[in-house]
């Protein structure tokens, strides 16, 4: 089971019943395909540019705007099981926080040539297994592998680029 704290904190994009569906069917779709085996609670937060370009400087020292960031609480070993000490809040685990500009996947979305609700849905299972521990920073292997999950998760939801 997941619990997703949504707030939207922007007024550029619409948040629609379909978005916000998209929302919660792809995070569960990332923790059923990784067979997670907790309740987890994620926390998304949709800003602007200039709110994600804010917190990005704060958190990262990187002073520009980003479609998205990623605050895991939980650390994996090679295995992929969780490692150490976890926040629960109640029965669920505390897995981490996304913050979505919806400003930018606005304009991803029409530079990739596919739907907002495309971006927002790549953008949340990106999101998703950064939190489930996947990385590609400097990584080709880490890359290929994160790319194929998003687009498997995707495709299973029949979110396309059409």
């Amino acid at each position: 089971m997941v619990d997703i704290i949504l707030e939207n904190e922007q007024d550029k994009e619409e948040l629609t019943p379909e978005i916000e569906k998209a929302i919660t069917d792809v995070c569960t779709a990332v923790l059923d395909s990784e067979e997670c085996d907790f309740d987890a609670e994620i926390s998304i937060t949709l800003v602007d540019n200039e709110a994600i370009r804010e917190i990005n400087n704060e958190q990262r020292g990187i002073d520009k705007a980003t479609d998205v960031l990623s605050f895991p609480m939980l650390e994996f070993d090679e295995d992929g099981n969780a490692d150490g000490e976890y926040e629960t809040d109640g029965d669920f685990i505390v897995l981490g926080d996304i913050v979505i500009s919806m400003e930018r996947a606005r304009e991803q979305s029409i530079e990739y040539g596919h739907s907002f609700l495309r971006e927002v849905a790549f953008l949340t299972a990106h999101s998703m297994l950064h939190l489930l521990g996947y990385d590609h920073v400097d990584d080709e292997e880490g890359e290929r592998i994160m790319n194929e999950k998003q687009e498997n998760v995707l495709t299973s939801l029949g979110i396309t680029r059409n």
